[in-house]
């Protein structure tokens, strides 16, 4: 175990211490305000856009499965992009997305004292989110005992890292500096190809789908798309999510997995324009079939289609105004782990296992409690004028909360990002808490979390947060 992961662990535990869319009801009234519209700047909306390229040039290692995987081929670059909004009151957010696997609290931390500082956000309006692609470069601090790593790759992390927040910094300050008048406009299409891993065995769905045959378990092939157009008209910018894990690869290639491909054919295109890719609650969903870069391009090309297919049709212009709310939401672990669990695991359990439970013993034999509870989750809400609200969650969320909070608040004006701010864990639903499995199991240690299983009320804990965040949000000043 090196020195840096020690170290990580510790600043964390202190840190624990201390189809066609469907319309709405109000969108039904007002289907004449379906327009092909040009965009005339007059909407009241300024917005800034920016990118930096970030895919690596040292020898850092590929995050999410686990093992040693060193870059080998560079099939495209990886990104950061920034979406900066100001309503005519004055208020900004800021959306940041990357190709990357997983930010983790120290990063996002990192980050937001830096814009706080020297850009005034708070909380409430910088949103981080991340693809959780599988074939981009570890970060600091995420999945410390995930990877069989060493000093010298620590140290590759930390400067990539530590670049990495140089760049989105970088960014954030050129969205900001250079906002324009424009017009934003929604819409949601659909695309199919990601499949309920927990209900279908992955070795099965090539022949179920050739024989025509239906798969198993719920999904979210919803595809939300927000257009932005200046003031002559042009289109400019994309944000579109969907709901699935960007792991169709996993060998020694960079790239942005599907998503990557997706935002690439958007690019090109339609010359001049950022397409942003979020992932939606899909920590329980699959592309599959996979494993071949053909797929690969296929499901971004699939995606990048939905996309194209929702704005060259009619789209529903979104109102100008501004309003965000944040908190961090406590969730209790069912059981804190102990020195007589914990000691058979640093030579019987698997690398994962040994690492975490040596680095937990560790720290018990310093005279440190571990916590019972993770203090820090992270919701938050962004209300843009009176057609749509975004919810963000943070970690793996699994889709019953894009269906539970899109079914309160309303199919065709939420949005439920999950991979936000921090990647916390797996975050089961109650009904998959209760099935158990990959994601609703015993599975938190590979996350550096002092315990196996989140508590039985996860699910309520965090809706109770989400709801809070939401009302505050909507509460006119």
């Amino acid at each position: 175990m090196s020195s840096r992961s020690i170290l990580i662990f510790f600043c964390l535990l202190m840190i624990g211490i201390s189809a066609e869319a469907k319309i709405s009801g109000d969108e039904k009234k007002d289907q004449n305000k379906y327009v092909n519209s040009t965009g005339d700047g007059e909407n009241g909306w300024e917005a800034g856009i920016s990118r930096r390229v970030l895919s690596p040039t040292t020898d850092v290692w590929l995050a999410g499965y686990g093992t040693r995987r060193t870059i080998e081929e560079k099939v495209h670059d990886i990104w950061a992009k920034v979406l900066a909004l100001k309503d005519p009151r004055g208020k900004q957010v800021v959306m940041v997305t990357t190709d990357h696997q997983g930010m983790s609290r120290l990063i996002y931390e990192d980050l937001f004292q830096k814009l706080n500082e020297r850009f005034h956000l708070d909380r409430s309006e910088f949103m981080l989110t991340f693809s959780h692609n599988h074939s981009g470069p570890r970060l600091r601090g995420d999945l410390v005992d995930y990877y069989p790593s060493d000093d010298e790759e620590d140290k590759r992390v930390d400067e990539y890292s530590d670049w990495m927040e140089g760049q989105i910094i970088e960014a954030v300050a050129e969205a900001l500096n250079n906002l324009q008048p424009v017009d934003m406009f929604k819409g949601e299409g659909e695309c199919d190809f990601a499949v309920n891993r927990r209900d279908n065995k992955e070795s099965e769905v090539p022949e179920l789908l050739a024989a025509g045959k239906s798969l198993k378990g719920v999904t979210d092939h919803y595809v939300p798309v927000l257009s932005l157009k200046n003031k002559d008209g042009k289109l400019i910018a994309l944000l579109f999510g969907y709901a699935c894990h960007p792991t169709t690869l996993s060998g020694n290639q960079l790239l942005g997995d599907y998503p990557g491909f997706a935002q690439i054919n958007l690019e090109n295109r339609y010359p001049g324009v950022t397409a942003m890719f979020f992932n939606a609650c899909g920590a329980d969903m699959n592309p599959l079939p996979r494993r071949t870069i053909e797929l690969c391009e296929k499901y971004g090309k699939m995606l990048s289609d939905a996309v194209e297919e929702v704005i060259e049709k009619p789209m529903f212009p979104v109102s100008p105004g501004l309003r965000s709310a944040f908190r961090f939401v406590k969730l209790n672990y069912e059981e804190v782990v102990t020195v007589e669990k914990l000691k058979p695991l640093t030579t019987g359990g698997s690398d994962i296992q040994s690492r975490w439970a040596r680095r937990m013993l560790n720290v018990l034999d310093k005279g440190l409690v571990l916590p019972s509870a993770y203090h820090y989750y992270p919701v938050m809400a962004w209300q843009l004028g009176k057609e749509l609200l975004f919810i963000g969650t943070g970690g793996e969320t699994v889709v019953d909360y894009s269906l539970r909070f899109k079914r309160e608040y309303g199919v065709g004006n939420t949005w439920v990002f999950g991979y936000t701010n921090t990647m916390v864990a797996y975050i089961p639903s109650r009904r998959v808490w209760e099935e158990g499995g990959y994601e609703g199991g015993p599975h938190l240690d590979e996350y550096g979390h002092p315990a196996w299983r989140w508590a039985g009320d996860v699910e309520d804990q965090i809706a109770k947060g989400v709801h809070e965040v939401v009302r505050k949000a909507r509460k006119k000043k």
